[in-house]
């Protein structure tokens, strides 16, 4: 069917595709509804959990990483499906929250943060902007926060780097867009910039011992 695609310019469009990020936040809602319903649904709710981590486990690039579908790009996705299988119950020394742990260290600015080029949805490659952005840098420190690894320097940089980059007035800069749809299409989430670094920078605090520390450079 994608064949018959006749727009020329929009990917994946003629037929409902399943994706990493909706299938994540359905895990993460269902291991919530769980805890609400006590036993009524146990099921059926662990049954679509089993499929849905299966799905995001087949979606897992050897590289460790996932794509992203509605955000720029790999660091979006790779904080979806880390927190999808961790809400399943996967332990955070897992292979494969291991695996994706290391594809973001391995791809860490020399300024702590992360940057990447929109060109990553169409060539569906890590390809680094030509500098670091505050909404992907927040996306992988939320996922280093999730993981395990709030103490470890790698998030102690990216912190510095968010901190550094907020202006006086509380916002951060104006960035390229990281909103994305069918690979083509950039949106400008004017908040993005706001609030994923805030959610970054509180996860943080709530999962490092380092707080203190941290309230101190800021």
């Amino acid at each position: 069917m994608e064949l018959l695609n006749p727009s020329g310019v929009f990917a994946d469009i003629m037929v409902e595709h399943s994706c990493v990020e909706c299938t994540s936040a359905c895990i993460q809602a269902l291991v919530r509804a769980r805890q609400h319903f006590y036993g009524r649904f146990d099921g059926e709710i662990d049954s679509s959990i089993r499929r849905g981590v299966d799905f995001i486990l087949r979606k897992q690039r050897s590289d460790g990483s996932w794509e992203g579908s509605w955000g720029v790009c790999f660091t979006y996705g790779t904080w979806f499906g880390v927190w999808g299988l961790l809400a399943s119950g996967m332990p955070k020394n897992a292979p494969q929250i291991r695996n994706a742990c290391g594809f973001l260290l391995h791809r860490q600015n020399a300024d702590g943060g992360w940057g990447e080029n929109h060109l990553n949805c169409r060539q569906r490659r890590y390809i680094r902007s030509c500098e670091s952005h505050a909404v992907n840098t927040a996306w992988a420190l939320m996922t280093l926060n999730r993981a395990g690894l709030a103490d470890s320097e790698a998030a102690r940089r990216a912190v510095r780097f968010l901190i550094d980059r907020q202006m006086e007035n509380g916002d951060w800069p104006v960035e390229p867009m990281a909103g994305v749809f069918n690979k083509t299409v950039l949106i400008n989430y004017e908040n993005y910039r706001r609030y994923f670094p805030i959610w970054a920078l509180a996860g943080f605090l709530e999962s490092s011992r380092f707080d203190a520390e941290l309230l101190s450079i800021g």
